[in-house]
């Protein structure tokens, strides 16, 4: 009796109470009526500029999307809709020695992101995202920034991501 009881219980937790529950392994739930996306190029309008920013995060912004939803990309006025600009893109010093010299540099990136969710607007958000990496101070900026700028992309799509589909 107790058996039967207890299979009774777990049956009816199963089957659930009519509550529809999302999952993913990406940590995007998208809402059944998303279907498209799309991402303007963004400028690059910071004082000052590495020729593949602009491209490099487009780019990697599609492929997240892309690769972690089942959105289609269009070219404008997808269902969510990325646009912004690259607003600042600096090295200076991170790390100092005991004697005044620098052993660090820090290259940072921020980028002004407006996504518009045409599903639900209250979701639509303006912000900023920065990240940054360090590199030795003994090496030059143009000869570490093709690897640099590609690891800190990668972090910045990663929290646009996470913004935008957090609610999702």
């Amino acid at each position: 009796m107790k058996r039967i009881l207890l299979l009774s219980i777990a049956a009816l937790l199963l089957c659930g109470c009519g509550v529809s529950i999302k999952y993913s392994l990406s940590g995007a739930s998208i809402p059944p009526d998303a279907k498209t996306f799309s991402v303007a190029y963004f400028p690059n309008n910071a004082t000052m500029v590495s020729p593949i920013l602009s491209s490099t995060l487009t780019e990697a912004l599609v492929d997240i999307f892309s690769r972690r939803t089942r959105l289609q990309q269009v070219d404008e006025g997808g269902d969510f809709a990325f646009e912004g600009e690259i607003t600042n893109y600096t090295s200076v010093t991170s790390s100092v020695s005991s004697d005044d010299y620098a052993l660090l540099n820090r290259l940072t990136i921020t980028v002004k992101v407006r996504f518009t969710n045409a599903i639900d607007e209250t979701m639509s958000f303006n912000k900023t995202f920065s990240a940054y990496e360090d590199y030795e101070s003994t090496q030059l900026l143009t000869e570490v920034e093709g690897t640099l700028i590609p690891q800190i992309v990668d972090k910045l799509v990663t929290d646009i991501f996470m913004a935008a589909a957090s609610n999702w």
